[in-house]
Protein backbone atom coordinates (compact mmCIF):
# COMPACT_ATOMS: atom_id res chain seq x y z
CA UNK A 1 0.00 0.00 0.00
CA UNK A 2 1.64 2.68 1.72
CA UNK A 3 6.30 3.51 1.22
CA UNK A 4 6.99 2.93 -2.29
CA UNK A 5 8.13 -0.47 -3.96
CA UNK A 6 11.05 -2.03 -6.36
CA UNK A 7 9.67 -4.47 -8.77
CA UNK A 8 11.89 -7.56 -8.39
CA UNK A 9 11.29 -10.63 -11.09
CA UNK A 10 11.71 -14.25 -10.55
CA UNK A 11 15.80 -14.66 -11.55
CA UNK A 12 16.42 -12.32 -9.33
CA UNK A 13 14.34 -13.70 -6.52
CA UNK A 14 16.57 -17.29 -7.15
CA UNK A 15 19.90 -14.95 -7.40
CA UNK A 16 18.64 -13.36 -3.89
CA UNK A 17 18.31 -17.08 -2.20
CA UNK A 18 21.55 -18.09 -3.83
CA UNK A 19 23.79 -15.35 -2.59
CA UNK A 20 22.20 -14.61 1.12
CA UNK A 21 22.40 -18.70 1.75
CA UNK A 22 26.08 -18.16 0.90
CA UNK A 23 26.06 -14.61 2.76
CA UNK A 24 23.44 -15.10 5.86
CA UNK A 25 24.49 -11.57 7.10
CA UNK A 26 22.87 -10.06 4.37
CA UNK A 27 19.33 -11.30 4.97
CA UNK A 28 20.00 -10.65 8.55
CA UNK A 29 20.55 -7.09 7.60
CA UNK A 30 17.28 -7.07 5.40
CA UNK A 31 14.75 -8.95 7.73
CA UNK A 32 16.03 -7.20 10.72
CA UNK A 33 14.91 -3.92 9.34
CA UNK A 34 11.77 -5.38 7.33
CA UNK A 35 10.56 -6.03 11.01
CA UNK A 36 9.69 -2.01 10.46
CA UNK A 37 7.35 -2.87 7.31
CA UNK A 38 5.62 -6.16 9.85
CA UNK A 39 4.89 -3.18 12.21
CA UNK A 40 3.97 -1.10 9.90
CA UNK A 41 1.25 -3.51 8.50
CA UNK A 42 0.05 -4.68 12.12
CA UNK A 43 -0.54 -1.63 13.55
CA UNK A 44 -2.56 -0.43 10.42
CA UNK A 45 -4.61 -3.91 10.01
CA UNK A 46 -4.79 -4.24 14.31
CA UNK A 47 -7.44 -1.27 14.43
CA UNK A 48 -9.93 -3.66 12.84
CA UNK A 49 -10.38 -5.74 15.04
CA UNK A 50 -10.03 -3.81 18.04
CA UNK A 51 -12.40 -1.75 17.11
CA UNK A 52 -15.13 -4.33 17.40
CA UNK A 53 -14.41 -4.72 21.36
CA UNK A 54 -13.39 -0.87 22.05
CA UNK A 55 -17.05 -0.01 21.11
CA UNK A 56 -18.11 -3.06 23.47
CA UNK A 57 -16.24 -1.51 26.65
CA UNK A 58 -16.96 2.38 25.72
CA UNK A 59 -20.49 3.52 25.11
CA UNK A 60 -19.16 6.79 24.19
CA UNK A 61 -17.02 4.86 21.03
CA UNK A 62 -19.83 2.63 20.34
CA UNK A 63 -22.50 5.78 19.71
CA UNK A 64 -20.16 8.10 18.24
CA UNK A 65 -19.16 6.85 14.35
CA UNK A 66 -17.21 9.94 14.36
CA UNK A 67 -15.08 9.10 17.13
CA UNK A 68 -14.28 5.60 15.66
CA UNK A 69 -12.94 6.96 12.37
CA UNK A 70 -10.92 9.26 14.32
CA UNK A 71 -9.29 6.45 16.40
CA UNK A 72 -9.03 4.61 13.00
CA UNK A 73 -7.39 7.41 11.14
CA UNK A 74 -5.14 8.80 13.93
CA UNK A 75 -2.65 6.58 12.91
CA UNK A 76 -2.81 7.71 9.25
CA UNK A 77 -2.58 11.78 10.75
CA UNK A 78 -0.26 10.70 12.62
CA UNK A 79 1.90 8.85 9.99
CA UNK A 80 1.28 12.49 7.35
CA UNK A 81 3.35 13.81 10.28
CA UNK A 82 5.91 11.12 10.85
CA UNK A 83 6.93 10.71 6.82
CA UNK A 84 7.68 14.18 7.08
CA UNK A 85 9.88 13.37 10.43
CA UNK A 86 11.55 10.30 8.60
CA UNK A 87 12.56 12.32 5.50
CA UNK A 88 14.66 14.82 8.22
CA UNK A 89 15.90 12.23 10.12
CA UNK A 90 16.97 10.47 7.23
CA UNK A 91 19.38 12.51 6.19
CA UNK A 92 20.40 14.21 9.62
CA UNK A 93 21.22 11.22 11.74
CA UNK A 94 20.96 8.27 9.56
CA UNK A 95 18.39 5.29 8.83
CA UNK A 96 19.59 3.27 11.63
CA UNK A 97 18.77 5.79 13.88
CA UNK A 98 15.75 6.63 12.11
CA UNK A 99 14.81 3.08 12.86
CA UNK A 100 15.40 3.38 16.24
CA UNK A 101 13.28 6.23 16.99
CA UNK A 102 10.31 4.61 15.19
CA UNK A 103 10.73 1.24 17.62
CA UNK A 104 10.85 3.99 20.55
CA UNK A 105 7.58 5.37 19.27
CA UNK A 106 5.78 1.93 18.36
CA UNK A 107 6.47 1.08 21.64
CA UNK A 108 5.49 3.97 23.61
CA UNK A 109 2.11 3.93 21.35
CA UNK A 110 1.10 0.08 21.75
CA UNK A 111 1.86 0.69 26.08
CA UNK A 112 -0.24 3.47 26.27
CA UNK A 113 -2.70 1.75 24.26
CA UNK A 114 -2.77 -1.41 26.09
CA UNK A 115 -3.14 0.54 29.74
CA UNK A 116 -5.92 2.73 28.01
CA UNK A 117 -8.77 3.73 30.72
CA UNK A 118 -10.61 6.20 28.53
CA UNK A 119 -11.18 6.52 24.60
CA UNK A 120 -8.55 9.78 24.20
CA UNK A 121 -5.68 7.46 25.78
CA UNK A 122 -6.28 5.25 22.91
CA UNK A 123 -6.36 8.33 20.57
CA UNK A 124 -3.39 9.49 22.07
CA UNK A 125 -1.70 6.02 21.10
CA UNK A 126 -2.47 6.06 17.62
CA UNK A 127 -0.47 9.05 17.02
CA UNK A 128 2.32 7.40 18.47
CA UNK A 129 1.85 4.56 16.81
CA UNK A 130 0.97 6.90 13.42
CA UNK A 131 4.19 8.55 13.70
CA UNK A 132 6.01 5.44 13.94
CA UNK A 133 4.31 4.11 10.78
CA UNK A 134 5.28 7.28 9.50
CA UNK A 135 9.05 6.73 9.74
CA UNK A 136 9.10 3.56 8.58
CA UNK A 137 7.05 4.11 5.83
CA UNK A 138 10.25 5.96 4.74
CA UNK A 139 13.09 4.13 6.22
CA UNK A 140 12.68 0.99 6.07
CA UNK A 141 12.48 0.44 2.15
CA UNK A 142 15.40 2.83 2.13
CA UNK A 143 18.06 0.99 4.58
CA UNK A 144 17.21 -2.37 2.79
CA UNK A 145 18.03 -1.07 -0.91
CA UNK A 146 21.34 0.68 0.55
CA UNK A 147 22.63 -2.65 2.35
CA UNK A 148 21.58 -4.83 -0.26
CA UNK A 149 24.23 -5.89 -3.03
CA UNK A 150 22.46 -4.17 -6.17
CA UNK A 151 21.84 -7.32 -8.38
CA UNK A 152 19.28 -8.78 -5.28
CA UNK A 153 18.16 -5.35 -4.22
CA UNK A 154 14.66 -5.64 -5.82
CA UNK A 155 13.80 -8.96 -4.04
CA UNK A 156 15.15 -8.03 -0.80
CA UNK A 157 13.57 -4.34 -0.51
CA UNK A 158 10.06 -6.63 -1.51
CA UNK A 159 10.19 -8.46 1.48
CA UNK A 160 9.43 -5.40 3.31
CA UNK A 161 6.35 -5.38 1.00
CA UNK A 162 5.32 -8.74 1.84
CA UNK A 163 6.16 -8.65 5.69
CA UNK A 164 3.32 -5.37 5.56
CA UNK A 165 0.33 -7.47 3.97
CA UNK A 166 2.15 -10.26 6.31
CA UNK A 167 1.63 -8.27 9.37
CA UNK A 168 -1.74 -7.25 8.68
CA UNK A 169 -2.89 -10.30 7.84
CA UNK A 170 -1.26 -11.86 11.60
CA UNK A 171 -3.25 -9.10 13.02
CA UNK A 172 -6.13 -10.27 11.94
CA UNK A 173 -5.29 -14.14 13.27
CA UNK A 174 -4.13 -12.57 16.15
CA UNK A 175 -7.16 -10.55 16.78
CA UNK A 176 -9.45 -13.43 16.69
CA UNK A 177 -6.94 -15.16 18.87
CA UNK A 178 -7.20 -12.76 21.22
CA UNK A 179 -11.13 -12.94 20.97
CA UNK A 180 -11.31 -15.11 24.15
CA UNK A 181 -8.30 -13.64 26.27
CA UNK A 182 -9.62 -10.97 28.86
CA UNK A 183 -8.49 -7.51 28.31
CA UNK A 184 -9.41 -8.33 24.34
CA UNK A 185 -8.46 -5.11 22.79
CA UNK A 186 -5.73 -4.37 25.05
CA UNK A 187 -3.58 -7.33 23.87
CA UNK A 188 -4.35 -7.09 20.19
CA UNK A 189 -2.52 -3.36 20.16
CA UNK A 190 -0.54 -3.73 23.33
CA UNK A 191 1.15 -7.20 21.70
CA UNK A 192 3.00 -4.68 18.97
CA UNK A 193 5.04 -3.80 21.36
CA UNK A 194 6.99 -7.14 20.72
CA UNK A 195 8.23 -6.86 17.63
CA UNK A 196 9.34 -3.18 18.19
CA UNK A 197 11.50 -4.01 21.12
CA UNK A 198 12.85 -6.92 19.14
CA UNK A 199 13.66 -4.81 16.36
CA UNK A 200 15.07 -1.73 18.23
CA UNK A 201 17.93 -4.37 19.81
CA UNK A 202 18.52 -6.14 16.55
CA UNK A 203 19.25 -2.47 14.96
CA UNK A 204 21.06 -1.36 18.22
CA UNK A 205 23.63 -3.82 17.27
CA UNK A 206 23.59 -3.27 13.29
CA UNK A 207 25.46 -0.59 11.30
CA UNK A 208 24.53 2.41 9.73
CA UNK A 209 23.45 2.74 5.69
CA UNK A 210 26.81 2.58 3.84
CA UNK A 211 25.66 5.11 1.28
CA UNK A 212 24.39 7.88 4.20
CA UNK A 213 28.36 6.85 5.99
CA UNK A 214 29.91 7.83 2.79
CA UNK A 215 27.85 10.72 1.99
CA UNK A 216 29.07 12.64 5.68
CA UNK A 217 32.68 11.42 4.60
CA UNK A 218 32.91 8.82 7.11
CA UNK A 219 33.68 6.80 4.18
CA UNK A 220 36.31 4.01 6.19
CA UNK A 221 32.95 2.86 8.16
CA UNK A 222 31.37 2.91 5.01
CA UNK A 223 33.88 0.48 3.21
CA UNK A 224 34.47 -1.68 6.13
CA UNK A 225 30.13 -2.48 5.85
CA UNK A 226 30.73 -2.83 2.17
CA UNK A 227 33.40 -5.47 2.70
CA UNK A 228 30.61 -7.75 4.69
CA UNK A 229 27.67 -7.39 1.78
CA UNK A 230 30.11 -8.35 -1.12
CA UNK A 231 32.61 -10.64 -2.27
CA UNK A 232 36.36 -9.37 -2.03
CA UNK A 233 36.86 -9.07 -5.84
CA UNK A 234 33.80 -6.87 -6.18
CA UNK A 235 34.38 -4.36 -3.45
CA UNK A 236 36.30 -1.65 -4.79
CA UNK A 237 33.74 -1.80 -7.77
CA UNK A 238 31.16 -0.58 -5.45
CA UNK A 239 33.19 1.73 -4.05
CA UNK A 240 33.59 3.32 -7.05
CA UNK A 241 30.02 2.66 -8.51
CA UNK A 242 29.12 4.39 -4.82
CA UNK A 243 30.97 7.50 -4.99
CA UNK A 244 29.95 8.03 -8.57
CA UNK A 245 26.51 7.75 -7.48
CA UNK A 246 26.80 10.32 -4.68
CA UNK A 247 28.63 12.64 -7.04
CA UNK A 248 25.72 12.59 -9.36
CA UNK A 249 22.86 12.80 -6.60
CA UNK A 250 24.67 15.98 -5.19
CA UNK A 251 24.25 17.12 -8.87
CA UNK A 252 21.25 16.87 -9.64
CA UNK A 253 20.07 18.38 -6.02
CA UNK A 254 21.54 21.47 -6.54
CA UNK A 255 20.46 21.17 -10.30
CA UNK A 256 17.06 21.94 -9.10
CA UNK A 257 17.58 25.08 -7.55
CA UNK A 258 18.19 26.32 -4.10
CA UNK A 259 15.88 27.87 -2.04
CA UNK A 260 12.69 26.39 0.48
CA UNK A 261 10.63 23.23 0.04
CA UNK A 262 8.01 25.39 -1.69
CA UNK A 263 10.18 27.21 -4.30
CA UNK A 264 11.56 24.19 -5.50
CA UNK A 265 7.79 22.41 -5.59
CA UNK A 266 6.77 25.92 -7.88
CA UNK A 267 9.51 25.06 -10.19
CA UNK A 268 8.70 21.50 -10.35
CA UNK A 269 5.22 22.35 -11.83
CA UNK A 270 6.23 25.13 -13.85
CA UNK A 271 8.73 22.59 -15.62
CA UNK A 272 6.14 21.02 -18.68
CA UNK A 273 7.72 17.27 -18.85
CA UNK A 274 7.73 17.11 -14.41
CA UNK A 275 4.13 18.60 -14.56
CA UNK A 276 2.50 15.92 -16.93
CA UNK A 277 4.58 12.77 -14.66
CA UNK A 278 3.02 14.91 -11.25
CA UNK A 279 -0.10 14.46 -13.06
CA UNK A 280 -0.51 11.18 -13.56
CA UNK A 281 2.11 10.29 -11.02
CA UNK A 282 0.04 12.17 -8.32
CA UNK A 283 -3.53 11.00 -9.44
CA UNK A 284 -2.82 7.66 -9.60
CA UNK A 285 -1.83 8.00 -6.07
CA UNK A 286 -4.77 9.70 -5.22
CA UNK A 287 -7.16 7.50 -7.10
CA UNK A 288 -5.73 4.41 -5.25
CA UNK A 289 -7.11 6.10 -1.71
CA UNK A 290 -10.41 6.95 -3.20
CA UNK A 291 -11.15 3.21 -4.59
CA UNK A 292 -12.08 2.84 -0.86
CA UNK A 293 -9.13 0.59 -0.54
CA UNK A 294 -8.87 0.99 3.54
CA UNK A 295 -12.29 1.11 4.47
CA UNK A 296 -11.66 -2.27 3.63
CA UNK A 297 -8.57 -3.11 5.20
CA UNK A 298 -9.27 -0.91 8.32
CA UNK A 299 -12.81 -1.48 8.59
CA UNK A 300 -13.14 -4.98 7.24
CA UNK A 301 -15.12 -6.92 10.20
CA UNK A 302 -17.21 -3.52 10.50
CA UNK A 303 -18.08 -4.59 6.87
CA UNK A 304 -18.34 -8.08 7.62
CA UNK A 305 -21.04 -6.90 10.46
CA UNK A 306 -23.12 -4.97 8.17
CA UNK A 307 -23.48 -7.43 5.65
CA UNK A 308 -25.64 -9.30 8.22
CA UNK A 309 -22.94 -11.63 10.32
CA UNK A 310 -23.44 -10.07 13.96
CA UNK A 311 -20.92 -11.83 16.20
CA UNK A 312 -17.68 -10.06 16.57
CA UNK A 313 -15.75 -13.29 16.00
CA UNK A 314 -17.55 -14.38 13.08
CA UNK A 315 -16.30 -11.05 11.69
CA UNK A 316 -12.71 -11.15 12.57
CA UNK A 317 -12.75 -14.81 10.97
CA UNK A 318 -13.99 -13.73 7.41
CA UNK A 319 -12.62 -10.60 7.45
CA UNK A 320 -8.82 -12.72 7.25
CA UNK A 321 -10.10 -13.09 3.94
CA UNK A 322 -9.24 -10.04 2.76
CA UNK A 323 -5.82 -9.29 4.78
CA UNK A 324 -5.20 -13.06 3.18
CA UNK A 325 -6.15 -12.10 -0.35
CA UNK A 326 -4.05 -9.19 -0.28
CA UNK A 327 -0.33 -11.23 1.15
CA UNK A 328 -1.32 -13.52 -2.01
CA UNK A 329 -2.07 -10.31 -4.35
CA UNK A 330 1.43 -8.95 -3.69
CA UNK A 331 3.05 -12.29 -4.50
CA UNK A 332 0.70 -12.17 -7.62
CA UNK A 333 2.14 -8.81 -8.73
CA UNK A 334 5.97 -10.27 -9.31
CA UNK A 335 4.71 -12.67 -11.79
CA UNK A 336 2.70 -9.96 -13.65
CA UNK A 337 4.22 -6.20 -13.33
CA UNK A 338 6.49 -7.36 -16.00
CA UNK A 339 4.80 -9.76 -18.42
CA UNK A 340 1.77 -7.36 -18.55
CA UNK A 341 2.67 -4.06 -18.16
CA UNK A 342 2.03 -1.33 -15.82
CA UNK A 343 -0.75 0.29 -17.16
CA UNK A 344 -2.24 -2.84 -18.70
CA UNK A 345 -2.30 -4.24 -15.20
CA UNK A 346 -3.65 -1.02 -13.58
CA UNK A 347 -6.80 -0.70 -16.28
CA UNK A 348 -7.41 -4.49 -15.45
CA UNK A 349 -7.64 -3.64 -12.02
CA UNK A 350 -9.60 -1.01 -11.74
CA UNK A 351 -12.02 -2.87 -14.03
CA UNK A 352 -12.23 -5.75 -11.84
CA UNK A 353 -12.97 -2.93 -8.85
CA UNK A 354 -15.77 -1.59 -10.59
CA UNK A 355 -17.20 -4.46 -10.89
CA UNK A 356 -16.69 -5.59 -7.55
CA UNK A 357 -18.10 -2.28 -6.01
CA UNK A 358 -21.24 -1.92 -8.14
CA UNK A 359 -21.61 -6.15 -7.19
CA UNK A 360 -21.02 -4.91 -3.50
CA UNK A 361 -23.64 -1.76 -3.97
CA UNK A 362 -26.47 -4.44 -5.77
CA UNK A 363 -25.86 -7.06 -2.62
CA UNK A 364 -26.20 -4.55 0.26
CA UNK A 365 -28.78 -3.04 -1.63
CA UNK A 366 -31.08 -5.92 -1.63
CA UNK A 367 -29.71 -6.95 1.43
CA UNK A 368 -31.69 -3.34 2.82
CA UNK A 369 -34.59 -3.87 1.09
CA UNK A 370 -35.57 -7.16 2.46
CA UNK A 371 -34.23 -6.56 5.70
CA UNK A 372 -36.69 -8.71 8.42
CA UNK A 373 -39.31 -6.76 9.48
CA UNK A 374 -39.89 -5.56 12.92
CA UNK A 375 -42.48 -7.50 15.22
CA UNK A 376 -44.49 -5.49 17.61
CA UNK A 377 -45.12 -8.98 19.71
CA UNK A 378 -41.49 -10.17 19.21
CA UNK A 379 -40.52 -6.57 20.44
CA UNK A 380 -43.33 -6.36 23.44
CA UNK A 381 -41.84 -10.02 24.16
CA UNK A 382 -38.88 -8.29 26.11
CA UNK A 383 -41.03 -5.78 27.95
CA UNK A 384 -41.96 -2.17 27.27
CA UNK A 385 -39.51 -0.84 28.75
CA UNK A 386 -37.24 -2.94 26.25
CA UNK A 387 -38.92 -1.33 23.64
CA UNK A 388 -36.72 1.50 21.29
CA UNK A 389 -38.35 4.45 21.75
CA UNK A 390 -38.29 5.49 18.02
CA UNK A 391 -40.16 2.47 17.48
CA UNK A 392 -43.01 2.86 20.21
CA UNK A 393 -43.61 6.35 19.16
CA UNK A 394 -43.61 6.06 15.01
CA UNK A 395 -46.55 6.44 13.07
CA UNK A 396 -45.15 3.77 10.70
CA UNK A 397 -43.72 1.65 13.22
CA UNK A 398 -46.25 -1.30 11.15
CA UNK A 399 -44.06 -1.20 8.24
CA UNK A 400 -40.85 -1.25 10.02
CA UNK A 401 -37.96 -3.29 9.27
CA UNK A 402 -34.58 -4.06 10.92
CA UNK A 403 -32.86 -1.46 9.10
CA UNK A 404 -35.62 1.39 9.98
CA UNK A 405 -34.74 0.11 13.54
CA UNK A 406 -31.04 0.76 13.60
CA UNK A 407 -31.16 4.31 11.92
CA UNK A 408 -34.12 5.48 13.99
CA UNK A 409 -31.43 6.14 16.58
CA UNK A 410 -27.75 5.27 17.73
CA UNK A 411 -29.34 3.53 21.08
CA UNK A 412 -31.59 1.06 19.12
CA UNK A 413 -30.81 -2.76 18.07
CA UNK A 414 -32.21 -5.28 16.54
CA UNK A 415 -32.73 -8.82 18.36
CA UNK A 416 -33.33 -11.64 15.74
CA UNK A 417 -36.08 -13.97 15.34
CA UNK A 418 -35.21 -17.10 17.57
CA UNK A 419 -36.17 -19.42 14.92
CA UNK A 420 -35.34 -18.20 11.79
CA UNK A 421 -32.82 -14.74 11.65
CA UNK A 422 -34.47 -13.30 8.74
CA UNK A 423 -38.14 -13.82 9.94
CA UNK A 424 -39.48 -10.97 11.81
CA UNK A 425 -37.60 -10.02 14.95
CA UNK A 426 -37.67 -7.11 17.80
CA UNK A 427 -36.81 -3.63 17.88
CA UNK A 428 -34.82 -2.38 21.62
CA UNK A 429 -33.28 -0.28 23.07
CA UNK A 430 -29.62 -0.95 22.86
CA UNK A 431 -28.01 -1.79 26.20
CA UNK A 432 -26.54 -4.14 27.93
CA UNK A 433 -29.56 -5.40 29.66
CA UNK A 434 -31.25 -5.71 26.59
CA UNK A 435 -27.93 -7.29 24.84
CA UNK A 436 -27.89 -10.04 27.35
CA UNK A 437 -31.82 -10.94 27.56
CA UNK A 438 -31.19 -11.36 23.65
CA UNK A 439 -28.39 -13.34 23.63
CA UNK A 440 -30.27 -15.57 26.49
CA UNK A 441 -32.44 -16.91 24.19
CA UNK A 442 -29.49 -17.71 22.01
CA UNK A 443 -30.85 -14.82 19.27
CA UNK A 444 -28.26 -12.66 17.44
CA UNK A 445 -28.07 -9.20 18.63
CA UNK A 446 -27.37 -6.51 15.64
CA UNK A 447 -26.59 -3.09 15.77
CA UNK A 448 -24.46 -2.46 12.17
CA UNK A 449 -26.01 -4.32 9.73
CA UNK A 450 -29.68 -6.67 9.50
CA UNK A 451 -29.66 -10.56 9.38
CA UNK A 452 -29.70 -11.21 5.55
CA UNK A 453 -29.17 -14.37 3.38
CA UNK A 454 -26.98 -12.40 1.03
CA UNK A 455 -24.04 -12.05 3.68
CA UNK A 456 -22.29 -14.64 1.69
CA UNK A 457 -21.91 -13.34 -1.33
CA UNK A 458 -21.36 -9.55 0.17
CA UNK A 459 -18.51 -11.60 1.08
CA UNK A 460 -17.36 -13.18 -1.98
CA UNK A 461 -17.66 -9.45 -3.33
CA UNK A 462 -15.37 -7.65 -0.79
CA UNK A 463 -13.02 -10.98 -1.76
CA UNK A 464 -13.06 -10.25 -5.52
CA UNK A 465 -12.58 -6.71 -4.81
CA UNK A 466 -9.30 -7.72 -3.07
CA UNK A 467 -8.16 -9.78 -5.54
CA UNK A 468 -8.66 -7.23 -8.58
CA UNK A 469 -7.00 -4.53 -6.52
CA UNK A 470 -3.69 -5.74 -4.92
CA UNK A 471 -1.46 -7.01 -7.93
CA UNK A 472 -2.86 -3.81 -9.66
CA UNK A 473 -3.95 -0.60 -8.40
CA UNK A 474 -2.41 -1.55 -4.95
CA UNK A 475 1.68 -1.70 -6.30
CA UNK A 476 1.71 -0.64 -9.63
CA UNK A 477 1.16 3.29 -8.61
CA UNK A 478 4.27 3.07 -6.45
CA UNK A 479 6.37 1.46 -9.39
CA UNK A 480 5.23 3.94 -11.85
CA UNK A 481 6.11 6.69 -9.57
CA UNK A 482 9.44 5.46 -9.47
CA UNK A 483 9.33 5.43 -13.36
CA UNK A 484 7.85 8.35 -14.51
CA UNK A 485 9.98 11.67 -13.35
CA UNK A 486 13.25 12.98 -14.09
CA UNK A 487 16.20 11.59 -12.40
CA UNK A 488 17.03 15.38 -10.34
CA UNK A 489 13.21 15.44 -9.90
CA UNK A 490 12.70 11.77 -8.52
CA UNK A 491 12.88 12.57 -4.79
CA UNK A 492 10.94 15.51 -4.96
CA UNK A 493 8.08 14.09 -6.70
CA UNK A 494 7.59 10.93 -5.33
CA UNK A 495 7.87 12.66 -1.83
CA UNK A 496 4.75 14.94 -3.10
CA UNK A 497 2.79 11.70 -4.30
CA UNK A 498 3.85 9.79 -1.44
CA UNK A 499 2.17 12.71 1.15
CA UNK A 500 -0.89 12.79 -1.96
CA UNK A 501 -1.91 9.17 -0.92
CA UNK A 502 -1.46 9.83 3.06
CA UNK A 503 -3.75 12.68 2.71
CA UNK A 504 -6.18 10.65 0.60
CA UNK A 505 -6.00 7.77 3.03
CA UNK A 506 -7.08 10.30 5.53
CA UNK A 507 -10.22 11.53 3.99
CA UNK A 508 -11.58 8.02 3.23
CA UNK A 509 -10.91 6.58 6.70
CA UNK A 510 -12.22 9.90 8.48
CA UNK A 511 -15.13 9.95 6.25
CA UNK A 512 -16.10 5.71 5.90
CA UNK A 513 -18.82 5.09 8.94
CA UNK A 514 -20.01 8.87 8.29
CA UNK A 515 -20.63 8.24 4.74
CA UNK A 516 -22.13 4.71 5.40
CA UNK A 517 -24.30 6.56 7.93
CA UNK A 518 -25.71 9.08 6.02
CA UNK A 519 -26.34 7.22 2.65
CA UNK A 520 -26.03 3.52 3.51
CA UNK A 521 -23.81 1.01 2.68
CA UNK A 522 -25.29 0.35 -0.66
CA UNK A 523 -24.69 4.00 -1.38
CA UNK A 524 -21.24 4.20 -0.04
CA UNK A 525 -20.08 1.43 -2.41
CA UNK A 526 -21.80 2.78 -4.74
CA UNK A 527 -19.30 6.30 -4.36
CA UNK A 528 -16.33 4.16 -4.34
CA UNK A 529 -17.52 2.00 -7.60
CA UNK A 530 -17.88 6.19 -9.70
CA UNK A 531 -14.48 7.07 -8.08
CA UNK A 532 -13.39 4.18 -9.30
CA UNK A 533 -15.08 4.33 -12.64
CA UNK A 534 -13.42 7.71 -13.14
CA UNK A 535 -10.13 6.50 -12.42
CA UNK A 536 -9.96 3.76 -15.31
CA UNK A 537 -10.86 7.08 -16.92
CA UNK A 538 -7.72 9.09 -16.14
CA UNK A 539 -5.73 6.17 -16.21
CA UNK A 540 -6.59 5.22 -19.33
CA UNK A 541 -6.07 8.83 -20.67
CA UNK A 542 -3.31 10.02 -18.62
CA UNK A 543 -1.30 7.34 -17.69
CA UNK A 544 1.90 6.37 -19.92
CA UNK A 545 3.14 2.68 -20.17
CA UNK A 546 6.61 3.16 -18.67
CA UNK A 547 7.72 -1.10 -18.80
CA UNK A 548 11.00 -1.59 -19.98
CA UNK A 549 11.42 2.24 -20.99
CA UNK A 550 14.86 3.91 -19.90
CA UNK A 551 14.15 7.16 -18.33
CA UNK A 552 15.77 8.80 -21.29
CA UNK A 553 12.65 7.30 -23.15
CA UNK A 554 10.17 8.34 -20.70
CA UNK A 555 11.21 12.10 -20.72
CA UNK A 556 10.53 12.20 -24.10
CA UNK A 557 7.69 10.61 -24.27
CA UNK A 558 6.07 13.06 -21.90
CA UNK A 559 7.67 16.28 -23.51
CA UNK A 560 5.97 15.01 -26.33
CA UNK A 561 2.42 14.17 -24.22
CA UNK A 562 1.21 11.07 -23.81
CA UNK A 563 -2.02 10.20 -26.00
CA UNK A 564 -4.01 7.14 -25.67
CA UNK A 565 -5.49 4.86 -28.59
CA UNK A 566 -7.51 6.15 -30.53
CA UNK A 567 -5.75 9.90 -30.01
CA UNK A 568 -2.48 8.87 -31.24
CA UNK A 569 -3.63 7.68 -34.09
CA UNK A 570 -5.08 11.60 -34.69
CA UNK A 571 -1.28 12.50 -33.42
CA UNK A 572 0.50 10.27 -36.08
CA UNK A 573 -2.03 11.65 -38.81
CA UNK A 574 -1.01 15.27 -38.09
CA UNK A 575 2.23 14.28 -37.90
CA UNK A 576 2.98 12.64 -40.86
CA UNK A 577 1.15 15.83 -42.88
CA UNK A 578 2.86 18.10 -41.03
CA UNK A 579 6.26 15.99 -41.96
CA UNK A 580 4.58 15.88 -45.73
CA UNK A 581 4.05 19.80 -45.63
CA UNK A 582 7.56 20.57 -44.87
CA UNK A 583 8.74 17.92 -46.78
CA UNK A 584 6.75 19.29 -49.84
CA UNK A 585 7.79 23.36 -48.70
CA UNK A 586 11.61 21.84 -48.91
CA UNK A 587 11.29 20.69 -52.60
CA UNK A 588 9.68 24.17 -53.52
CA UNK A 589 12.34 25.77 -51.90
CA UNK A 590 14.69 23.86 -54.14
CA UNK A 591 13.29 24.43 -57.34
CA UNK A 592 13.08 28.01 -56.85
CA UNK A 593 16.93 28.18 -56.13
CA UNK A 594 17.56 26.11 -59.43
Amino acid sequence: MEGGVHKPDKTEFRECCLTTWKQPYIMRLALSAGIGGFLFGYDTGVISGALLFIRDDFQSVDRNTVLQETIVSMAVAGAIVGAALGGLTNDKLGRRYSILIADFLFLVGAIIMALAWAPWVILLGRIFVGLGVGMASMTTPLYISEVSPARIRGALVSTNGLLLTGGQFLSNLLNLGFTKVPGTWRWMLGVAAVPAFVQFILMWLLPESPRWLYRKNKKIEAIKILRKIYHPEEVDSEVEALRLSIEAEIAEESSIGKGNIFSKIRNAWSNVLVRRGLIAGVGIQVAQQFVGINTVMYYSPTIVQLAGFASNNTALALSLITSGLNAVGTLLLIFLVDRFGRRRLLIISTIGMVTSLVMLFVVFDQASIHAPMVSELESSHFGLNATCSGYSTANDALSWNCMNCLKASSVCGFCANGVYKVNPGACLASNTITKSDCHGENREWFTRGCPSNFGIVAILGLAFYIIAYSPGMGTVPWIINSEIYPLKYRGLCGGMAAMANWISNLIVSQSFLTLTHALGSAKTFLLFGCFAFIALFFIYFFVPETKGLPFEEVEKMLKGGFKPWPLNKVCLGELQQKEEKEEKGTVQSLEQTH
